[in-house]
């Protein structure tokens, strides 16, 4: 497959996004649970708000990979049978809740909703966060399944997909958390980076199983079965199409194999590795060891998203293979 920049761009920030809401709705609630201590200052409605516009850089992103963008409303009206119409109202119900959470957060006014047994205040911002999870969890979920729904994309289709979505945007959400509470220091860190350690090696698991899976892949299809002529000794002398065509132009990359292998092993370095040594080196007043471990995950995890495509063979690339 051929990788569109848009979507590399909407699936890792997002992920991003949803992963440093977590991290900070979760922490929220560790403290009411008496797990973590109370935070020195409370940076989570700020949090939130970057969450929010990671989320909105991500929509924006995806904006440039539609023919017409005036018409993207529509994507939303096959919601009962498409995976990616849940997506495109899981996310604007995503940001419309985080951005309800910021408000409240950083505003002067949270009222008591209720009490939680005898000692857990819930505020309107809690509830609302609580929502939020919900929807994030249900968008990764849906931005996964766009994909691992895709039964002829035989690399894609399996549940290692939806797994490594959510591993890696946890995994890049948390490393972010660590930098913003490293340069807060607001008593979190030590909850932060050990969550990021975990989740990162997790996401390097699971894409390494999902690697080492796609490799002993052997496509059904053949010439034959291309064309639906099932003579033996059948040989293929043009492309099928006097020139390119959409399938030529969507669905067949021209990068080589050194370059494939290369990117393969440069995502594994930048996206799993170098982050988790960087974090483990780091302390909690180490802002800039744990921002670079965040920012080169990040790279790691667009060189990761570019291989993502790339490594997805597309059955009629057999009937296209040969350059007229």
């Amino acid at each position: 497959m051929k990788p569109a920049l848009s979507v590399i761009l909407l699936t890792t920030l997002i992920g991003a996004g949803q992963g440093l809401f977590l991290a900070y709705y979760s922490a929220e609630w560790f403290v009411m649970l008496s797990i973590l201590a109370p935070a020195q200052t409370d940076y989570s409605g700020f949090a939130a708000g970057l969450s929010f516009l990671l989320l909105a850089a991500g929509l924006l992103a995806s904006f440039f990979h539609l023919g017409h963008p005036e018409r993207a409303w529509r994507a939303a009206a096959m919601w009962r049978t498409s995976w990616l119409s849940r997506e495109v109202i899981a996310l604007p119900l995503t940001m419309l809740l985080m951005l309800g959470y910021t408000l409240l957060k950083l505003g002067s006014h949270d009222p008591l909703v209720f009490m939680l047994g005898e000692s857990i205040p819930i505020a309107a911002s809690t509830l609302v966060g609580f929502c939020a999870v919900l929807a994030l969890c249900a968008l990764y979920v849906c931005t996964a399944m766009i994909y691992a729904c895709l039964k002829f994309l035989r690399q894609w289709h399996s549940p290692l997909t939806v797994l490594n979505f959510i591993l890696m945007g946890g995994a890049s959400g948390f490393t972010l958390a660590t930098a913003i509470s490293a340069y807060a220091r607001d008593g979190r860190f030590a909850y932060f980076v050990g969550m990021a350690i975990f989740l990162t090696l997790a996401a390097l698991v699971s894409r390494f199983a999902s690697l080492s899976r796609n490799k002993k892949l052997r496509s059904p299809s053949s010439l034959q079965s291309a064309i639906g002529v099932h003579h033996p000794t059948i040989r293929q002398l043009a492309q099928g199409a006097m020139g390119g065509s959409f399938n030529t132009r969507a669905f067949i990359h021209s990068y080589g194999a050194s370059v494939v292998r290369m990117a393969r092993r440069g995502f594994l370095l930048l996206a799993f590795i170098a982050p988790v040594a960087l974090l483990q080196v780091g302390s909690e007043t180490s802002a800039f060891l744990c921002a670079s471990a965040f920012v080169l995950q990040y790279l790691g995890l667009l060189v990761e998203r570019w291989y993502f495509f790339i490594e997805a063979e597309h059955p009629q690339n057999i009937y296209y293979q040969m350059i007229s």
